[in-house]
């Protein structure tokens, strides 16, 4: 038996040991709360004795060049639920009066007032100040309270809509600029945090801390407001009197690269998005000047006549002859017209002949003119600033055969955006200097300081200046006496091109759907100011840019000249455009003749009546302008300058790859190989053999063997 002296001592280190242990846990459990777990429960902490509202910063203007506003953010109110403050006897009145005023289902909004766990929640954001106004009438108490929000206000409506775009309800750039530009127009947003008490009421001697918003920065768009609103209007009458599906258009300065204008009709409110209706809104939003690829047709024409002369292909000596058309291996290529027989340059350019324009795409060769394509831009975006941006389509170098060059000479199989488009042309006639397109001109922080500045920039030299000027006299003469007559200007010298583009549709060459375009710039000897306008499936009879969209791209030239302070320089010669409405084309345009001006009508109609004409009689036309003849025959559907081409599917058995290529190739169809790599010979394909394709249409071949 141990001694007391032994046993309490053991005691007593037992208890020591079970109080070190204790003491050991108390600590580990300290340091868990006070250094692993505090930050939360600080957080926890924060929340029950503190309000933390956030400050919402004020998104950046937009602006146009002279420093309208095109996009503001205003103050709008904030419906704010405090279910704790609610009596449950006022629960059925306070969510009657809501739901009525703000127009809102009331079930729900009883639901979300009812809901006591929640110490303060948002019913609805963005009201103006009428409907508070009116909630105050109502005396809901203090579980109806109001903060400030922020809206976004569009001033000019439907204008530059597509390209402003739109944001969320939280102020985030959703669409557009607005979208491209949200880390600098968004801003920081600030907090207000105060001390309350348990009924999350701020305390009466409590203390705050202020965290400042900082504002967004503003954009200043390089858009004329001005300018603007004569595009806009000149595409919604394009759209209206062609019944068209779409029009688009945009104005740029050939000097700086600057967009002056740049719209897609139909457009929408930028204030009220259709956002219940996507597939709506996804139609209305797309910038389709720069997004949309398509066939440019005869207004590539300047691209190829640019790149013939400047790189010694042809000279202003050139002659041609068009039997109606061209026979590049083996394949028939058709001009637009039957015949133009004998020209020169200058007549085949007004003419727009397409055997012509073949024939200096093929002198050029394969790799010259492609080189000129790529140095004009084509195949990449222009960067241009603007949302969605596409690159067009350039079959790749190494698949071009004769036949397909022959056809990008006069605007088919490439694709290009109106904005390369533009871009483009505006190099060919400005002395020769791709200018990069830009939309921003400035962006501004809060206090108007300067924090990014656009500039005028040249890309490269793709002419020289004396081809360019070259170009400028020839594109003069399309509007003087050829198919761009109808964008002249009286007092000014006006150059351009029209252009009518097939569509595909379903991957077919498409007979009424067609692209009616033109581009024309002013003055023609000193170029500032380019114009381009397309008009999308019009639904009219005759279908030519010359008549569907040359007449609204005048109106927008003239207008802008006369805005910019761009004095006449030539002497005004102008007819009174007499009625010749019920007389037959032939002889209409025989007594036009005898007074200066030209009279069109469609090949083939000069014995039917003149049931419309445009200009009206009794107005004022430029002496050389030209009067739209509309016939008898002229009706919707009329148009068969563009037939769908049918081919017969050739017996491709016993053809190796390559001879499969060319002899497809040679008709207009492609060739598909149902594997990546093969090789041996044809063995089989779909369609068969004698079955009719469309041009541009695909054959699926094997062959006997698959490296």
């Amino acid at each position: 038996m141990a001694a007391p002296d032994t046993y309490n001592k053991r005691r007593l280190v037992f208890l020591l040991a079970f109080l070190g242990l204790l003491f050991a846990l108390l600590l580990g459990r300290l340091f868990y709360v006070q250094v692993l777990w505090g930050p939360v429960l600080q957080e926890m902490a924060l929340t029950q004795w503190t309000m933390d509202s956030s400050l919402s910063a004020e998104r950046g203007r937009i602006m146009d060049r002279d420093g309208q506003t095109l996009a503001q953010s205003g103050t709008v109110y904030m419906v704010e639920i405090n279910p704790n403050e609610i009596n449950a006897l006022e629960l059925v009145r306070v969510a009657t009066e809501l739901s009525n005023v703000l127009e809102m289902d009331y079930a729900y909004v009883l639901s979300r007032i009812s809901d006591k766990e929640k110490q303060q929640i948002i019913l609805k954001r963005q009201i103006e100040r009428e409907k508070v106004d009116e909630l105050i009438t109502c005396k809901l108490g203090n579980g109806v309270t109001f903060g400030v929000d922020t809206k976004r206000y569009y001033p000019m409506g439907n204008m530059l809509s597509q390209t402003l775009g739109f944001t969320t309800v939280d102020g985030v750039g959703q669409e557009g600029l607005e979208r491209t530009y949200d880390k600098y127009l968004a801003g920081e947003a600030g907090r207000l945090i105060t001390e309350t008490d348990r009924k999350n009421k701020p305390l009466a001697y409590g203390t705050q801390e202020y965290i400042e918003p900082v504002d967004g920065c503003s954009l200043v768009l390089t858009v004329d407001t001005i300018v603007q609103a004569y595009l806009e209007k000149a595409l919604q009458e394009a759209l209206t009197v062609n019944e068209a599906k779409t029009a688009q258009g945009l104005v740029l300065d050939v000097q700086t690269g600057e967009i002056l204008a740049v719209s897609t009709k139909p457009d929408f409110d930028v204030n009220a998005p259709p956002r219940d209706r996507m597939e709506e809104l996804r139609a209305l939003v797309k910038n389709r000047v720069v997004c949309d690829a398509y066939e440019p047709g005869s207004t590539f024409k300047i691209i190829t006549l640019s790149s013939a002369l400047d790189s010694g292909a042809v000279t202003l000596e050139s002659v041609y002859d068009c039997p109606g058309y061209k026979v590049v291996n083996n394949e028939r290529i058709k001009c637009w017209k039957t015949s133009h027989g004998h020209q020169t340059l200058e007549e085949a350019v007004r003419n727009s002949c397409n055997p012509a324009f073949m024939s200096m795409a093929l002198h050029m060769g394969t790799d010259t003119f492609y080189d000129y394509i790529y140095r004009y831009g084509f195949g990449a975006s222009t960067e241009s600033g603007l949302p969605g941006e596409s690159g067009g389509i350039v079959i790749h170098q190494k698949y071009i055969r004769e036949n397909n060059i022959a056809r990008i000479g006069f605007g088919q199989s490439i694709a290009v955006t109106p904005m390369q488009l533009a871009a483009a042309v505006a190099a060919a006639i400005n002395g020769g200097e791709l200018m990069q397109p830009y939309i921003v001109k400035q962006v501004l922080d809060e206090e108007g300081n300067v924090i990014r500045q656009s500039s005028p920039t040249v890309i490269r030299r793709v002419i020289k200046a004396e081809t360019s000027a070259q170009v400028r006299a020839l594109l003069e003469s399309v509007v003087e006496n050829g198919s761009g007559r109808n964008a002249q200007i009286p007092g000014y010298r006006v150059g351009g091109k029209t252009g009518t583009a097939q569509k595909y549709v379903d991957g077919k060459v498409s007979t009424g759907s067609l692209i009616a375009s033109f581009i024309g710039f002013a003055p023609a000897d000193d170029p500032r100011y380019l114009v381009l306008m397309l008009v999308d499936e019009p639904q009219v009879g005759v279908i030519f840019g010359s008549t569907v969209a040359a007449p609204f791209v005048k109106d927008v030239l003239h207008e802008t000249l006369l805005h910019y302070g761009v004095a006449p320089s030539l002497p005004v010669e102008t007819v009174t455009v007499p009625n010749i409405v019920g007389v037959a084309a032939i002889k209409a345009a025989e007594e036009l003749e005898k007074l200066g001006l030209v009279g069109d009508f469609p090949e083939g109609e000069g014995d039917d009546e003149v049931k419309t004409q445009l200009p009206a009689a009794g107005s004022t036309a430029n002496k050389g302008g030209g009067v739209l003849l509309y016939t008898t025959k002229t009706a919707r559907g009329s148009e068969d300058l563009y037939q769908e081409a049918v081919i017969e599917v050739p017996d491709l058995t016993g053809l190796t790859p390559l001879q499969a290529y060319d002899r497809l190739h040679t008709l207009g169809l492609e060739l598909r190989f149902n594997h990546e790599e093969q090789s041996g010979k044809a063995v089989r394909q779909k369609p068969a053999a004698g079955e009719q394709l469309a041009i541009g249409q695909q054959v699926t071949v094997d062959f006997s063997s698959v490296e």
